[in-house]
């Protein structure tokens, strides 16, 4: 039962990181409002907070549940999924940096002002960051169908 509860866990933690980051697509759009930049800044946070969440709900079952550790270890699909976690983790700090910069502007009660450059390299690492998301679902489905095991 716990193993149950573990995977429904990360399953909803990695529905809830999707969906934080298609809301965050979704709402930065040129030119920003005051209230929109709010929300991206609490979108954003929350982010993040899931991202953690799916990262230790993932290392319950690394470590407790599922195949087991020595499993894991050997999967070169699994070193593949957490190498991707970890570069959309690299990546959204260009939004969150951008994010974070506003506050002082918000605390002012102005509108950021965003570049037009700034903005699209903002939405097109958004996208890059939904796209390599899209990919460790199938590397998951893959490994638990025992592929990319080494050794």
């Amino acid at each position: 039962m716990a193993a149950a509860i573990a995977a429904y866990l990360h399953y909803l933690s990695i529905f809830l990181l999707f969906a934080l980051l298609t809301l965050e697509h979704r709402l930065f759009k040129l030119p920003l409002d005051l209230e929109r930049a709010r929300s991206l800044i609490r979108i954003d946070i929350a982010y993040g907070l899931s991202a953690g969440l799916v990262l230790a709900t993932g290392a319950a079952r690394v470590f407790w549940y599922a195949k087991g550790l020595d499993y894991y270890l050997h999967n070169s699909l699994f070193h593949a999924k957490l190498g991707l976690f970890i570069l959309v983790a690299l990546l959204s700090g260009l939004p969150t940096f951008v994010f974070l910069n506003w506050r002082n502007t918000l605390k002012a009660g102005q509108v950021p002002q965003v570049s037009a450059r700034q903005g699209k390299l903002v939405i097109m690492t958004i996208r890059l960051e939904l796209l390599l998301l899209l990919i460790i679902p199938l590397l998951a489905a893959l490994m638990a169908r025992g592929f990319g095991v080494t050794g």
